[in-house]
């Protein structure tokens, strides 16, 4: 017997939801442990000399891929990695899957260098650990207020589950969108450096990631220029790019 189509694409869209928000889930949890304890405690274990070029490898995949896959070319290797039919509709869902792939792979098999520079103890311990729980706080935030349902990845096979065309949300300018433009990037930057031990793999992690969303921004702004034109130029007039003003002046109509 013939499963209806209906039922087959219900099974199809939750099946790559399932798979997205399992990988998305353990990908964040790796990141947060790992870089807590400063790179120094994951599954890698390649022997010297050879782990430099590893870790060179997984560290530089991230960023350039996850921009490249933003682009025409990377549109097109997604369409790969779903149903002919659907790949359009999944694509929120796809994208995230390979990041958080990205993602996981970068910090479960990075190889520890073994060299701790600096590991807080005591009072300061517990404000880097304050520090480090806000910064994740504030990525959660900024992420929903960015449009929870394209950050995880949910729009796209929820969308396929209700036979409908993905709609996406209209462009972010309500909460941390209102005091900087850019707050998942910053806050992530934040993430990176308030972690309460620094080795020299967090060091190399922190520079290169930071780096990276000092460039990718740029990139971004420019899709949302072209996406939403003369809107998104008057809330660059108005809005800061990652840092907050001090004041606002007050509206005098």
């Amino acid at each position: 017997m013939n499963m209806p189509y209906g039922w087959r694409r219900i099974i199809i869209a939750f099946a790559y939801g399932i798979t997205c928000h399992i990988i998305f889930a353990l990908a964040v949890a790796t990141m947060i442990i790992s870089m807590f304890f400063g790179m120094s405690k994951s599954l890698g274990n390649i022997a010297l000399p050879a782990c430099y070029l590893t870790n060179a490898l997984l560290l530089l995949q991230f960023p350039l891929t996850h921009s490249l896959l933003l682009s025409q070319k990377g549109k097109i290797f997604l369409s790969w990695i779903a149903p002919r039919q659907h790949y359009k509709t999944l694509s929120t869902t796809t994208y995230a899957i390979v990041a958080s792939l990205q993602l996981l792979l970068l910090f479960s098999l990075w190889t520890p260098s073994g060299i701790v520079w600096w590991r807080a103890e005591g009072p300061i311990l517990s404000l880097f650990c304050c520090l480090y729980t806000l910064s994740w706080l504030l990525l959660i935030k900024s992420s929903i207020d960015a449009g929870a349902e394209v950050q995880s990845g949910a729009l796209g096979w929820m969308s396929m589950a209700q036979n409908k065309k993905p709609t996406f949300p209209d462009m972010p300018t309500k909460g941390l969108f209102r005091i900087i433009r850019q707050p998942i990037y910053v806050s992530f930057v934040l993430t990176l450096w308030t972690v309460p031990v620094w080795t020299p793999d967090q060091f190399s992690l922190a520079v290169i990631l930071t780096i990276y969303c000092l460039v990718a921004p740029r990139l971004k702004e420019q899709r949302f220029k072209k996406l939403y034109g003369e809107r998104f130029l008057r809330y660059q007039e108005i809005v800061p790019y990652a840092i907050p003003k001090l004041y606002r002046p007050k509206n005098n109509d």
